[in-house]
């Protein structure tokens, strides 16, 4: 059998082309079907009752008149004596046309797309086994249970097309079995399908060969057949997304596969968390061209965040950079308070796996002055410090003392965002100083990063006054400060004269202990073998230049350089003294290593400072 479609004032006309004339007119929206009453009764129950009941209307209001004319043409078509209108039909006129083509005993190809639709259409034309054997309801049943409900993939491209289909594909239990078989099968599946949608689509996959491996040799399964299923669980609308993710909490699915299921969706259709794969939002009352509004990127993005796994999953990181997106998001749509604070403590559990450009979350508020926003991140290191107190608790004394890899992370990144918003001229001393100190102690080995941030802020706000500078200045921990940053600092103009002189202090104690070490080591006897010193008393007379080990360099510019200044310093204005020794050091110090330099300075300015503080 083959059809034909001809122009019609209504839309497209479908026509049988079995040589015989039609006999019957169905109307299924804009397309009108010529058909024949016999193929159609034996099959479908409500349309043999509503012909019957034409026929028996007709023969009762027409009187035995026959058509005074004939056909004069035998081409010309007989007009037809039955007609049928149905509105609201199950899936269209496209679900209509392959029931009629099953009437007629045309094969038709079930497919996951379509089976929802016949099915709903068998049950509206009444096409029941009871009425008929081999009917379409018990055809599309057998597919549902046999083939669709036994694979994930097809589960979700069926449960996409119930979308069109309410209600009677949930009062048929479609939906519900739909839903049921992803979850299922989604708990049974191979992780890795979970792993690929976390990732931007911009991102370069490898070149695929004919034979379906990668460039490693290695069969390319696992991507292609996680994409096949993500793609369509994201052209789901939200209201039945929502109910799917429901009922995979319910059954207690593995966090990370409702994470990736919802990290899917959103990057789909939220402006900001993805922009190189945003979507319009599905929307039953929009064309897929059009974009979802405001109130409807708002919902989405509230239902994902309430849906969230409160669990670290295994791709934190991505995940981490996924939520900071939600947050943007959440800032820019004016989402609820609640849904900006469940983001902001899902983030807390995590906060060791992002990054700085993470942290750079841009302020939306009119009220606030600065560039970023510094009270979100403020309230993020907060949730992760109380996650850190409570797990902490659980745990035993050793366990609890022992310095957290993950709170060391997080000091870093704390360190790291300091320096970067100390250069905002809008950033408050206070706000600085407070956001500085809400890290524990522990957080930092060294406090190097929290030195460059307080330098950088004190040159961004020359005009802090010199309270605010101790203040501040008062963070540091000269003790944790390296040869390096106690250097830099003993040089710093910006920095007050009382933190120079802690920086100095702290470091001579440091190296007064390297000092100690090495002259202890110089006074032990001789343990190496007579090899040994005979290799060092041959380098020795023949010039290469290494020291005995009784003479230190440190004792050397030690001796020469503090009775100069001891001797000088007195006589030099406060301002110039500083400068000056300066000076006499880095000259001594050519003739020596670093470390002689290094500790002869700080040896001489130890012998300074009751001066230093007379001064002060």
């Amino acid at each position: 059998m083959s059809s034909a479609e001809k122009p019609s004032s209504k839309g497209q006309a479908w026509f049988c082309t079995t040589g015989l004339p039609s006999d019957i007119v169905v109307e299924v929206d804009d397309m009108t079907f010529h058909l024949h009453k016999f193929p159609l009764m034996s099959k479908s129950r409500k349309l043999h009752l509503l012909i019957t009941q034409q026929e028996a209307a007709s023969n009762s209001t027409v009187p035995q008149q026959q058509q005074q004319q004939e056909t004069e043409d035998e081409d010309e078509i007989v007009e037809e004596q039955c007609h049928v209108t149905f509105t609201g039909f199950p899936g269209g006129s496209e679900a209509f046309e392959m029931a009629a083509k099953f009437c007629y005993g045309v094969k038709i190809d079930l497919t996951p797309s379509n089976v929802a639709a016949l099915r709903c259409a068998g049950e509206f034309l009444e096409m029941t086994e009871d009425y008929s054997e081999d009917n379409l309801v018990s055809k599309t049943e057998g597919f549902l249970s046999q083939h669709v409900l036994k694979n994930l993939k097809d589960s979700v491209k069926t449960l996409k097309s119930c979308d069109s289909l309410m209600p009677m594909a949930e009062n048929l239990g479609i939906t519900q079995r739909c839903v049921d078989s992803v979850v299922s099968r989604a708990s049974s599946a191979d992780p890795a399908l979970f792993g690929w949608p976390v990732s931007d689509a911009t991102s370069v996959s490898k070149q695929v060969l004919w034979n379906g491996l990668d460039g490693d040799g290695r069969r390319k399964v696992g991507a292609g057949a996680g994409e096949s299923w993500f793609e369509d669980l994201a052209l789901l609308r939200l209201p039945l997304f929502k109910r799917l993710i429901l009922a995979m909490r319910s059954a207690e699915l593995s966090p990370e596969i409702i994470e990736t299921c919802l990290m899917y969706y959103a990057k789909k259709y939220i402006p900001g968390v993805s922009r190189s794969n945003r979507k319009p939002l599905p929307s039953s009352s929009s064309s897929s061209s059009s974009v979802a509004t405001e109130a409807e990127q708002k919902e989405l993005l509230e239902t994902v965040v309430s849906n969230l796994p409160l669990e670290k999953t295994s791709k934190a990181a991505t995940a981490t950079r996924f939520l900071f997106g939600l947050l943007r998001a959440a800032n820019i749509l004016n989402a609820s308070v609640a849904c900006r604070d469940a983001l902001e403590k899902k983030i807390g559990l995590q906060l060791e796996e992002a990054t700085l450009d993470d942290l750079l979350v841009p302020s939306y508020s009119y009220l606030n002055e600065t560039l970023y926003d510094v009270d979100c991140v403020e309230r993020i290191l907060s949730h992760f410090l109380e996650g850190m107190e409570a797990r902490n608790a659980t745990k035993t004394e050793d366990a609890a003392a022992t310095r957290s890899p993950a709170l060391m992370l997080v000091g870093k990144l704390i360190d790291g965002y300091l320096s970067e918003i100390a250069s905002d001229a809008n950033l408050k001393p206070e706000k600085f100083y407070n956001f500085a100190i809400s890290l524990p102690d522990e957080a930092r080995l060294f406090d190097d990063g929290l030195y460059r941030a307080v330098d950088v802020y004190l040159k961004a706000h020359p005009w802090v006054l010199e309270e605010e500078r101790e203040k501040i200045c008062g963070l540091l921990d000269c003790q944790k400060l390296t040869l390096e940053a106690c250097t830099h600092a003993a040089q710093n103009e910006r920095l007050p004269l009382r933190a120079v002189v802690q920086v100095l202090f702290f470091e001579q104690l440091q190296l007064r202990h390297a000092i100690a070490g090495m002259l202890v080591v110089a006074k032990e006897p001789a343990c190496h073998s007579a090899t040994m010193a005979e290799e060092e008393e041959m380098e020795d007379d023949s010039g290469t230049g290494k020291r005995a080990r009784g003479s230190c360099p440190c004792v050397v510019i030690t001796s020469s350089i503090i009775p100069i200044m001891i001797s000088y310093h007195a006589q030099l204005p406060p301002p110039h003294w500083v400068a000056w020794w300066r000076q006499q050091i880095e000259t001594a110090a050519k003739a020596s290593s670093l470390s002689g330099y290094a500790a002869g300075l700080i040896i001489a300015l130890m012998r300074l400072l009751p001066f230093l503080v007379q001064q002060q």
